[in-house]
């Protein structure tokens, strides 16, 4: 995880480091960059990630970007359509997903992440500020049916 790639802004980076891990382990970890996914996931969380799981409508999913192949995205599956995934950000003004660059071909989908981590941010010492990380820290990452239906309409 030291490996850090550029800030893109308009939608979530994952180091490369996820894709060298991919080949030994059905499990990898990964680093958020940029704010397409925000509420759900911020720049700096990480996520333990399962490579060829299967997906379901509202996963958040691990893809290669389809015009830029060495870029690694993170995305919510939205619906199964012709040809593979309609992939979409939560947040609806950063773009940069199915609605930029159509259908993702099921074999750009790498897996699924399972869980979001947020590392102890510099300066949160307070006891106050500890007791809420200890209580944040580590979400699953569930299958939001609602946001699915929510954003198929956009």
């Amino acid at each position: 995880m030291e490996e850090r790639t550029g800030e893109v802004p308009v939608m979530p980076e994952l180091s490369q480091e996820t894709e060298r891990g991919r080949a030994g382990a059905p499990f990898g970890l990964a680093e958020v960059t940029g704010p397409s996914m925000v509420p759900t996931l911020h720049h700096g969380d990480r996520l333990l990630l399962q490579y060829g799981a299967a997906i379901r409508p509202g996963d958040v999913v691990v893809l290669r970007h389809p015009f830029q192949q060495d870029l690694l995205v993170v995305k919510r599956a939205v619906e199964r359509r012709e040809g593979g995934w309609w992939v979409l950000g939560d947040n609806p003004y950063a773009g940069g997903d199915s609605t930029d660059y159509g259908v993702v071909p099921e074999e750009l989908i790498l897996g699924r992440a399972w869980l979001r981590y947020r590392p102890l941010k510099d300066g949160q010492r307070s006891p106050l500020a500890l007791a809420r990380w200890v209580l944040g820290a580590a979400r699953p990452l569930l299958p939001d049916r609602s946001a699915s239906r929510r954003l198929r309409a956009r």
